[in-house]
């Protein structure tokens, strides 16, 4: 069992001068559940290498059981640490991809030619795709075998524009993620703010917010076993 999670490579939130990137929860939790369960586990990003972490997603009150488990796995903290490029990233050579969220994907995952090809890759092989919070936006320029959105007809959520107003960040945000699945013809539904919710459609999988991240990643292995 071979799972790829991609991370961001983007660090900048907007215009704002602040820092951005991957959050802890959204990576941390679904490694563990997905390690734990046997898989085989390549992480990769844009630039490879670090990605960068949401300073936000280290805080103390963010921090969960998976994020203090990772604070002390020096295995775990190298293999974040030297991420593989995406370019190099083959869909042949995995069974399944998983997506964490915080705000960076919105800038380069969304646009990025090379994940956008792997998707599409791995979802015309019928290979699971998982995306939790703000990674379903590697879902806006993805197109099915059929030349439509990848997500058109499909059941989906993601950040939704609530939480995104919550945090404050409605007017930096490039694009807001629930708008953009609507847009795209996904079939988009959301539980209330900041609960864990996750809908399954298919081999596609999305998660709404960081609470969602763990039941993602279960609903991931359920497909793959």
């Amino acid at each position: 069992m071979k799972v790829l999670m991609v991370l961001t490579s983007h660090d900048q939130l907007g215009d704002t001068g602040k820092k951005t990137g991957f959050w802890l929860e959204e990576f941390a939790a679904p490694y563990y559940l997905l390690k734990d369960a046997g898989a085989a586990i390549t992480l990769a990003s844009p630039k490879g290498g670090q990605p960068p972490l949401d300073p936000k997603s280290d805080e103390p009150d963010a921090q969960t059981a998976a994020t203090e488990r990772f604070a002390g796995d020096e295995v775990a903290r190298k293999a974040l640490a030297n991420t593989l490029r995406l370019e190099t990233v083959n869909a042949t050579d995995y069974d399944a991809v998983f997506y964490p969220g915080g705000h960076g994907p919105l800038w380069d995952l969304a646009e990025d030619k090379d994940s956008i090809a792997l998707l599409e890759d791995f979802y015309a092989a019928g290979k699971p795709i998982a995306a939790v919070c703000h990674a379903p936006a590697i879902f806006r320029h993805t197109q099915g075998v059929d030349g439509k959105p990848l997500v058109n007809a499909k059941s989906v959520t993601g950040f939704s524009n609530s939480e995104e107003a919550a945090v404050g960040l409605s007017d930096v945000v490039p694009f807001l993620v629930e708008d953009m699945l609507q847009a795209n013809g996904g079939i988009y539904s959301k539980s209330a703010d900041w609960e864990s919710y996750v809908v399954g459609d298919g081999h596609l999988i999305t998660g709404q917010n960081p609470a969602s991240s763990e039941a993602t990643a279960e609903a991931l292995l359920n497909l793959l076993q």
